[in-house]
């Protein structure tokens, strides 16, 4: 693989403006693409094989016309204080609000809170519920602008007025911090090449992939049903590992033109090298991404798949454009140890005899492993500790700023009416094998309404068959919490008697039914999504390192900082801890994605580290240095620039802590606190220490495996095959010309 991406390297280097021209056309490509593209929304939210989908198919089947999945306001009112929602003045205002909502074009009905008997019983709250016949992001603006007006006009008269609900779905900002972390990259590529073009280089790479890769994702999401996250998503991983996979090359680049080798030729060594390591590393987020799909939640598997095509579009970008721009440089991007005038005056290396941080670091790890060792795990386990107290959920309006009108609609609803009135049980009644339907829904209501926190139970609402019927149930706990969750169970339990009773089925659906059971196939798909990755992970590392105890010691050390960062997010979006700085307005249950997120993501993240430290490692011992020496040999090489990528990947992470959704917080906030740890704990401190410990023995493979893995050649061995002709060829031109 060397040989091939080294000639890779210098095609592109020789034939820079094909490499340019082929990258910018495909970003016009694709910016024409997302420029005529339809408006994305969110995305269809299903989870095939749960009972909470089988009930919502089953309403759109039996009730055909009632918009199942069709956007809903709750438009909340609230007296003034010493009035009721009943006096002349007040109740006027409702029914003007109501018949003005009920004008809308793709409204399909409106209920008067004083005939659905939707006010509270101090009477200082009511509600009107807005159904229409598409969903909240295909809902036209003329709908929600008249919702909004009709909100305002009843504000006017003294009326407390909100509006819940997802008709009003905003589209997530991430405000300017994401900006300010592209600019700390900025800042450390600076400081780590000393020379504003060769820094200037892997922003540029980045961005362009990143547009590439968001601007497909826009471009398809209308036929692909793609929603905005999906896109944000992209652009998060997409631009940290863009900027990363640029920089090991450039900085390869650079070591190679400090050795003395032309440009050519040092682009195409940075690229045979450097960019193999790229390669794996980008393979196993990769294979890390498109895994997610083993869990069959059609949304997770499209954030998955859709991230991964952008990391991937930033390989390619790396291995191609990046020689490509190197050309373009010349000799404006110097040889590692020196700096442009504008940064040093153009001073040269400093002197050989001293060490650099990260070799007086590798050697003092290699003196004290076990201590290292020991005091690594130990603080990684401590941060680990809130993990162990992980409750999931999925947001809802009640995770919402206290600032959002959703927010406030949400409030005054638990105000008025119970925590358990935001999320409503949907109890769907299969009675078309029983005998006797009415009898049935009659059974199922008395046997619900018997059950412990349930405040209310409605009447039977059958279809015009007669053989399906609907009945809301209203826990008295908040869809979030544990005891609503039990409830649930508790009538799914029962449905198993009454159908043995009635032949009828009872299904339970709704928005707090679909994330318990969202949270649940999360959880059930968890280990066999960690085997399936960590497997295909470590076949790929043991191929990549001639070793078991390699690859093992890399998986096991990614346990460590995923759980070290699952607890520290614990600790801040559910404890509480730090919550004002990250600006969590609201603690509440961790997103039930997040762990399966953060155990795909951060262990294809973790492996980047890996691979490009430990390959310089192994490329030493190869070369015939002793075990304890090649660790000090790569981390000479190696850990200035892993430091500056994981400070850049962290930065990048951290400036999504900013987006005004609540998921992309979290996942900023989890992605930047597990790039920290692994990077400057598991790799720069438990991966040298368990080296140095195991001596030659790291390096071990079984003769017999040996010979069945095939030989990629990450060290660059063919290219030292290449030198070693090359220099024969010299000899026997001197002896032809009689030298």
């Amino acid at each position: 693989m060397a040989t091939f991406l080294y000639k890779l390297g210098r095609l592109a280097f020789r034939r820079r403006h094909f490499a340019a021209l082929i990258w910018v056309a495909l970003l016009t490509l694709a910016g024409v693409g997302a420029a005529s593209a339809p408006v994305a929304g969110s995305s269809s939210f299903s989870i095939p094989g749960t009972e909470a989908q089988k009930a919502f198919d089953l309403l759109e089947s039996r009730f055909p016309g009632m918009s199942a999945d069709g956007a809903t306001a709750r438009v909340v009112f609230k007296a003034p204080a010493g009035e009721k929602m009943a006096d002349k003045d007040n109740k006027a205002t409702v029914e003007q609000a109501v018949k003005v909502l009920g004008t809308g074009s793709e409204v399909t009905s409106v209920t008067d809170p004083f005939k659905a008997h939707a006010v509270s019983k101090d009477g200082t709250v009511a509600y009107a519920s807005v159904k229409y016949d598409v969903s909240g992001m295909e809902l036209k603006d003329a709908s929600k602008d008249a919702l909004k007006a009709a909100a305002e006009d009843a504000r006017h008269s003294g009326l407390t007025v909100e509006v819940g609900g997802d008709a009003l779905q905003a589209t997530p900002e991430t405000g300017s911090s994401e900006v300010i972390g592209i600019a700390i990259a900025a800042v450390v590529l600076v400081i780590t090449f000393g020379s504003l073009i060769a820094a200037g280089l892997p922003l540029l790479t980045a961005l362009v992939g990143v547009g590439i890769g968001v601007s497909t994702i826009t471009a398809l999401a209308s036929v692909l049903d793609l929603g905005s996250t999906t896109s944000t998503l992209a652009m998060m991983i997409g631009l940290a590992v863009g900027i990363d996979y640029a920089l090991f090359i450039v900085s390869r680049y650079r070591a190679e033109l400090a050795e003395g080798r032309e440009r050519e030729e040092a682009a195409g060594r940075a690229v045979g090298t450097a960019g193999s390591a790229v390669v794996f590393a980008g393979l196993t987020v990769v294979i890390a991404l498109v895994g997610l799909s083993v869990v069959n939640i059609p949304m997770l598997t499209k954030m998955g798949v859709a991230a991964a095509g952008t990391v991937a579009i930033a390989v390619l970008i790396a291995l191609t454009m990046i020689p490509a721009l190197l050309g373009y440089a010349g000799r404006r991007v110097q040889p590692a140890g020196q700096k442009s005038r504008l940064l040093g005056g153009g001073r040269a290396a400093k002197k050989a005899g001293k060490p650099n941080m990260g070799t007086r670091w590798a050697s003092f790890v290699v003196r004290r492993p076990l201590a290292v060792l020991l005091l690594g795990v130990v603080g990684l386990g401590a941060a680990a500790v809130p993990a162990a107290s992980l409750q999931l959920g999925l947001p809802d309006d009640g995770s919402q700023p206290t600032s959002t009108t959703q927010r406030r609609a949400y409030d005054l609803l638990s105000e008025g009416f119970g925590p358990g009135f935001n999320g409503p049980l949907m109890v769907v009644v299969d009675a078309k094998a029983s005998d006797a339907p009415k009898t049935a829904f009659s059974t199922v209501h008395d046997e619900i309404a018997d059950l412990k926190g349930v405040v209310s139970v409605s009447p039977a609402a059958p279809n015009k068959a007669g053989d399906t019927a609907m009945i809301t149930v209203i826990p008295d706990s908040k869809p979030s919490s544990v005891t609503t969750e039990d409830l649930v169970h508790t009538i799914r339990g029962a449905g198993g008697d009454i159908k043995a009773e009635t032949d009828a089925t009872v299904l339970v659906t709704g928005s707090t039914a679909m994330n318990i059971d969202f949270s649940q196939k999360l959880n059930d798909a968890l280990i066999p999504y960690l085997a399936l990755v960590v497997g295909l992970a470590f076949l790929l590392l043991i191929v990549v390192f001639r070793s078991i105890l390699v690859p093992l010691k890399a998986a096991l050390g990614f346990l460590l900082s995923v759980m070290a960062a699952l607890g520290a997010v614990v600790a801040v979006f559910q404890w509480g801890w730090l919550s004002g700085l990250m600006g969590v307005e609201e603690t509440g249950p961790i997103m039930s994605m997040m762990p399966i997120f953060m155990v795909g993501v951060v262990f294809g993240l973790a492996m980047d580290y890996e691979v490009f430290l430990v390959t310089r490692m192994r490329e030493a011992f190869v070369h015939g240095e002793k075990p304890g020496q090649a660790i000090v040999t790569g981390f000479k090489h190696g850990a200035r620039v892993v430091t500056a990528a994981a400070v850049i990947m962290i930065a990048v992470f951290s400036g999504f802590i900013g987006s005004s959704e609540s998921m992309i917080k979290m996942i900023g906030f989890g992605l930047a606190v597990a790039v920290f740890f692994d990077a400057f704990v598991v790799r720069m401190a438990l991966v040298p220490a368990v080296l140095a410990l195991l001596g030659k023995r790291a390096w071990w493979l079984p003769k017999w495996l040996d010979r069945v893995l095939p030989n990629v050649d990450v060290e660059g061995e063919g290219l030292r095959a290449l030198d070693e002709k090359a220099r024969e060829g010299d000899d026997d031109n001197r002896k032809l010309v009689g030298v």
